[in-house]
């Protein structure tokens, strides 16, 4: 078998690398050896674009990934909005916990023994039951 057609051949395999894609799939990326990455790159190239990314390994062991153009647009795409929005919900909430009721209610918490605790938890839990 020649050079070429051994470097296609050899290297392509399951990597046991799980990966969720841009459509939240959970998908294990193939794998190839770094030699059959570097003589056959056209092939690796065309596996990452097909199945979103490829795992290149050394001596059986993950090295390095490529990914193609969508899953990289995907992974690096702006999400201020999304962090504002979060940002936004968050200080919303510690303010609401700036109040002296609130850190009457805090102290109360640490001061009190397992045994009021408890009887706390087990009326939440009531109630929560209930409503």
């Amino acid at each position: 078998m020649d050079g070429r057609r051994a470097a296609e051949n050899e290297g392509a395999g399951p990597s046991g690398v799980r990966f969720r894609n841009r459509r939240g799939e959970e998908m294990e990326l193939p794998a190839f050896r770094a030699t059959a990455a570097k003589n056959a790159f056209g092939r690796v190239l065309d596996a990452a674009v097909r199945r979103g990314g490829v795992v290149i390994t050394k001596h059986d062991d993950p090295k390095a990934v490529l990914l193609s153009w969508d899953e990289f647009e995907a992974l690096t795409a702006d999400r201020s909005a999304q962090l504002r929005e979060l940002s936004a919900e968050f200080d919303a909430q510690f303010d609401r916990m700036q109040t002296s009721r609130a850190r009457r209610a805090m102290r109360a918490v640490f001061d009190a023994s397992p045994a009021e605790l408890g009887r706390a938890a087990v009326k939440a839990a009531r109630k929560r039951k209930r409503g």
